[in-house]
């Protein structure tokens, strides 16, 4: 079943990821899991390998020679050679490093990739012994021990001795008896090449002869005994070093089960970074997983697939209905997308993860059985429906409510209307059994079954019927057409044969195939104008988008010339006022004198004069005062003088557009679109009449009527700067409509703006004093402020 999904190949995949080789051959021989406990399992470790790979950089499992029966050998006390105990060494390094890898992270959803690191056993003193000792899988350190150093020691110096004693012959008169000017060995024994003729004249112990006789290789009576002394060294050495590695080899021994239990969960792990690192490179995701037999996947492509060419394919199957019969033209991806289904539930059932988007899910089946391609065997004399009715076989006796089965093209390699027949007996049967499963196929009948029957639902892959071409993506609630004849006139078959098929073919079967194709091409052309719809909606939203934005600027704007006018006509109004003062001190100045002069009362006129100057505002006689009313926009006309609210001064009507509810008014030297709520009239009185100049006016300045104006603000929603103006210009209306207490509403949230508002209105020079609201005022979020 792996092999017909490809499983084995994905695992081979996963399998050259991993650092030792033990893991390699697990991670090719791994089974999918059964049981949503341990399927779930394995993704948790994927998923914390992830984690610890990708966020927190931790490494992968450092690689370690492969050791099998060394530990228990030394446990049953047998020495180790150089290169075991240096395999047992990286081991150890293996187990601490990865140990400290997952133990260095602080994060509590990593819980069972730590539960294996914990378990891990490593002895850095035994590590630390062995690598020093040994230095390479031929050679002990000559510092492995004192007994050794010394031993060696002696050797170095009585091999120096040796050589010097015979470079006396080779340098002295008895050169010319040697038959080269060297020194070399026998038997582990320094000897001179002496000439056959001069043996006699060289005292000592014939080790060998060449081969013609020329040379004996004779050892000098002088280095006899050092010689001698030389091979005890030499045994002394041997005994030394087997002592070193025998006592290595006991502390190994005496961990025997711990090394076994480790390069055990050193697999476990390095299987886990595999999975991590495959998943990585082919962008997979984590599948959610259920035992339900439900699968939704997500624009997911098979994963032996060029990621770069392959259309993903989003297809779902078990909980509307148990079967997905998949049909169009060949090449179409409909066995491809069988496959794939199949395949991610193995993959995930095997810790996993499969290439897809985000939300795709996958089920955990107790058996899965697959039909797919050609099975004939030569061997067995099987032809190719025996082949697959031998498979339908086994599928129908064993496959129960917690099987996922997947047959390409039931009923193919025999007589049409008897293999259609039996495919819907087949799928028939498999349905009152509980199964889940996708099937392909071109029969019509089996088209007409899904239509009919509960459980089972058509599905199509779209077909361009412009170009002939598969667009490799699945639908699902209607059929698909083969488009065998269509597709063979596209590939150059006679027309003369296209049409003689046709005529082949039962009206009926023209008649099916006829209303697939113009309902699936109906189909693309409201998708391509629904396409166009949504295209031009999401056009004109940018657009409408640009537009409020543009109004919202144009509010903004105006809403700072409004400001700005505001407070320049402030300014103007302390500065005149400012300047009255000045002159009515010097007045006051003048009438304080005994006596007056001419002089004086023609100085008195000129200051009365430049008060009068000063008058600014609409200014009516103090003994007939007018108020203000909102002001009437269909009696409006051009020349009018009305009084802006927001300014707090007179202006003149431009224009009027009472469809918009608005009027342009000249303020100043400015031309303002006013809303019809922010104008008022004077009514009452009488305007006062043009002043002499010798005459001092008492005037003053007229406020809306207070019964229009408002007696409280909302502000939520805003931030505190947005809120500080609003509330300044609500302030301003309420003094002038001699407003004595308003409320603002600024809700509890975080308190942040209640406490800005209200660290404003402390220094804000209209406000008397203010408080929270009480029971029925609406308590913590608004604030009750008591104008002077």
């Amino acid at each position: 079943m792996t092999e017909k999904l490809e499983l084995n190949k994905i695992l081979k995949a996963v399998a050259s990821f991993a650092s030792l080789t033990e893991a390699k051959r697990a991670l090719q021989e791994a089974e999918p899991q059964t049981q949503m406990r341990e399927a779930s399992y394995l993704l948790d470790l994927t998923s914390e390998a992830d984690l610890l790979l990708y966020r927190y950089g931790v490494g992968n499992i450092e690689a370690f020679p492969d050791i099998s029966d060394e530990p228990e050998r030394a446990a049953k006390g047998a020495s180790l050679s150089c290169g075991e105990l240096l395999a047992t060494a990286a081991l150890l390094r293996s187990a601490r490093i990865a140990y400290r890898g997952v133990r260095g992270v602080a994060d509590d959803t990593i819980v069972y990739m730590r539960e294996i690191a914990d378990r891990l056993y490593f002895d850095e003193a035994l590590e630390r012994d062995i690598g020093e000792k040994i230095l390479s899988e031929e050679e002990v350190s000559d510092h492995a021990s004192e007994e050794l150093y010394n031993i060696r020691s002696s050797i170095r110096r009585l091999n120096e001795r040796i050589r010097n004693k015979l470079s006396e012959y080779i340098g002295g008169e008895n050169a010319k008896f040697l038959q080269d000017s060297i020194v070399t060995m026998r038997d582990n024994r320094y000897v001179l090449p002496v000439r056959a003729e001069y043996r006699s004249r060289v005292r000592g112990f014939v080790h060998d002869r060449s081969a013609s006789g020329a040379t004996f290789f004779i050892e000098p009576e002088s280095v006899l005994e050092m010689n001698n002394e030389l091979r005890e060294l030499a045994s002394a050495e041997k005994e030394e070093i087997e002592r070193i590695l025998a006592a290595l080899s006991r502390r190994v021994g005496n961990m025997a089960g711990q090394l076994r239990e480790d390069m055990a969960r050193l697999v476990e792990l390095d299987a886990a970074y595999a999975k991590a690192q495959y998943a990585y490179k082919n962008k997979c995701i984590r599948p959610r997983l259920n035992d339900k037999g439900s699968i939704s996947i997500e624009k997911g492509r098979h994963p032996l697939l060029d990621a770069k060419t392959a259309v993903p394919v989003t297809v779902s199957l078990g909980k509307e209905y148990q079967f997905l019969l998949i049909s169009g033209p060949n090449t179409g991806g409909k066995t491809v997308t069988l496959k794939m289904c199949g395949l991610f539930c193995l993959m995930a059932c095997c810790g996993l993860f499969i290439p897809a988007a985000e939300g795709s899910e996958v089920s955990v089946f107790a058996k899965v059985f697959c039909d797919i391609g050609d099975a004939q065997s030569i061997e067995e004399n099987l032809s190719t429906f025996s082949s697959h009715i031998k498979n339908i076989i086994e599928i129908t006796e064993e496959a129960d409510g917690h099987s996922l089965v997947l047959i390409d093209e039931p009923g193919g390699g025999t007589d049409p209307e008897e293999g259609q027949a039996l495919a819907k007996a087949v799928l028939s049967y498999l349905l009152k059994k509980g199964c889940r499963g996708i099937v392909t196929t071109h029969y019509s009948a089996l088209k007409e079954f899904a239509y009919a029957e509960s459980g089972i639902e058509n599905a199509s892959m779209e077909f361009d019927m412009t170009t002939l071409r598969p667009l490799y993506k699945i639908r699902a609630g209607v059929p698909g057409s083969s488009n065998a004849i269509a597709i063979s006139r596209r590939l150059g078959l006679s027309e003369e044969i296209l049409q003689d098929a046709l005529s082949n073919l039962s009206a009926g079967a023209q008649r099916f195939e006829n209303i697939i194709r113009t309902a699936e091409q109906s189909r693309l052309e409201a998708d391509e104008s629904k396409r166009e719809a949504d295209r031009m909606r999401a056009e004109w939203e940018e657009k409408l988008a640009e537009v409020d934005a543009e109004r919202e600027k144009l509010k903004r704007d105006r809403e700072k010339l409004y400001a700005s006018a505001k407070i320049e006509s402030r300014r103007i109004v302390n500065e005149r006022a400012g300047e009255a003062e000045e002159l009515l001190k010097q007045i006051e100045a003048i009438a304080a004198k005994n006596a007056l002069t001419e002089a004086d009362l023609i100085r008195v006129r000129t200051l009365k004069n430049k008060i009068a100057d000063k008058a600014y505002g609409m200014e009516f006689e103090s003994d007939e005062p007018r108020r203000l009313v909102s002001a009437d926009i269909r009696a409006l006309k051009a020349g009018d003088k009305v009084f802006v609210g927001a300014l707090e001064s007179e202006g003149e009507i431009v224009s009027v557009n009472e469809r918009k509810r608005e009027a342009e008014v000249l303020v100043g030297g400015l031309r303002l679109n006013c809303k019809a709520g922010d104008l008022f009239q004077a009514v009452g009185g009488k305007r006062r009449a043009e002043s002499p100049k010798n005459k001092v006016q008492v005037v003053r300045r007229f406020a809306p009527d207070a019964g229009g104006v408002q007696t409280e603000i909302n502000v939520l929603g805003m931030n505190v700067s947005e809120a500080v103006q609003e509330i300044d210009a609500f302030l301003d209306r309420a003094v002038l409509s001699g407003l004595e207490e308003v409320k603002i509403v600024h809700g509890v949230g975080t308190g942040k703006l209640r406490e800005g508002i209200r660290e404003h209105l402390r220094r804000h020079k209209n406000v008397a004093g203010f408080r929270a609201g009480r029971y029925g005022e609406g308590e913590a979020g608004v604030t009750i402020v008591r104008l002077q």
